[in-house]
């Protein structure tokens, strides 16, 4: 987010108001209501001057010259990075949170579940999506032959969650090697990435004694992720679509249509969160998504990385209309993202 800010406290405090009220009513924001309903202290004139400052430093532009004024991208940007430093969710929330998690008996119930949450908090899409085939943690493997030579690698992660991924190899494989190689790995690397394996293995084929080691070699080959890693292998928990198709914002049915392409492309909306997990923020927060052409100039997209073990990382997150209750949706995808990875590890 950009680190943009009034430049004094008072219109500070004014722009604050201005977007909260915007984001409850959906109206344009007059002095008048900020000076009776959030700045008492301060006159209609004082604060019409302050707003006039804050329209020619692009915080604010006014649809019709009798209207108030409504908020820019700046200005949610702001509001979002005063709420992501400020905000704590209530104790009401962080219980039904917890409980509604817990109340799930398998990981795929776990990461619904909190798509859900996500949606109800954000009035708009919960996503969830799960770590990228070379970070997930490695519970057992196993590799079948198929009659035309290509080999189905099946992968089941911790707390259960398998995938499975069609690859050819560079050599042909019989039923018995791959058995064998799967016992290695499975006696060997139980609790580890393959991103850790593979790292792991390659250090194994540097050492004199492992050099010609056919076995190391067909580990390396079988748990390459650039070969098992591709949109299939990630999924992606959608919850709130049909919320968010009716939401105000989207009247333009060329907007919506690009948001409703960018669930079904699912890849895009794995592009779109696996940003934040190499960002120094607990909590992304991006107004105004890249990636959603023309529609994502009018969302926001708040995500966090989940992980457990310590070690496979995904991301959970919320994709709506500019508009958007800012303190719920922030605390409550940092929160989920703490509740989903230790629900995740006791399951």
């Amino acid at each position: 987010m950009s680190n943009s800010a009034p430049h004094n406290e008072r219109s500070r405090q004014i722009l604050s108001a201005i977007v909260r009220a915007y984001i409850e009513s959906g109206e344009p924001v007059s002095s008048r209501s900020i000076s009776r309903g959030h700045i008492e202290s301060l006159s209609s004139a004082t604060i019409r001057n302050v707003m006039a400052d804050l329209e020619d430093e692009g915080y604010l532009y006014q649809p019709h010259t009798s209207a108030g004024r409504v908020p820019t991208a700046t200005a949610y940007r702001f509001f979002a990075r005063q709420v992501a430093a400020q905000a704590t969710l209530s104790g009401e929330d962080q219980g039904w949170i917890r409980s509604e998690l817990a109340a799930a008996k398998t990981t795929q119930e776990i990461a619904e579940r909190a798509g859900h949450i996500l949606a109800e908090v954000s009035r708009g899409l919960g996503i969830v999506v799960s770590p990228p085939i070379a970070k997930t943690v490695l519970e057992h493997v196993r590799f079948v032959l198929l009659p035309d030579g290509r080999v189905v690698v099946i992968v089941v992660s911790t707390g259960g969650s398998t995938r499975d991924k069609i690859i050819r190899t560079e050599r042909v494989f019989t039923q018995i090697e791959l058995d064998r190689t799967g016992e290695y790995l499975n006696s060997h690397y139980g609790g580890r990435t393959l991103e850790a394996i593979r790292a792991d293995l390659l250090t194994r084929l540097a050492n004199e004694h492992e050099r010609y080691d056919l076995l190391v070699r067909d580990a390396l080959l079988l748990c390459n992720p650039g070969i098992l890693e591709d949109g299939s292998t990630q999924r992606v928990y959608i919850e709130g679509a049909a919320r968010i198709a009716a939401a105000p914002e989207f009247a333009d049915q060329a907007q919506i249509r690009e948001v409703l392409v960018a669930i079904e492309e699912k890849h895009k909306l794995i592009a779109l969160l696996a940003g934040c997990i190499d960002t120094p923020d607990p909590v992304h927060v991006q107004i105004g998504v890249q990636g959603i052409d023309p529609a994502g100039e009018h969302l926001a997209l708040i995500s966090a990385p989940y992980s457990f073990q310590d070690q496979s990382q995904g991301t959970v997150g919320v994709l709506g209309p500019m508009r958007m209750h800012y303190e719920r949706a922030i605390t409550a995808v940092a929160f989920v993202a703490r509740a989903f990875s230790e629900t995740v590890d006791r399951s």
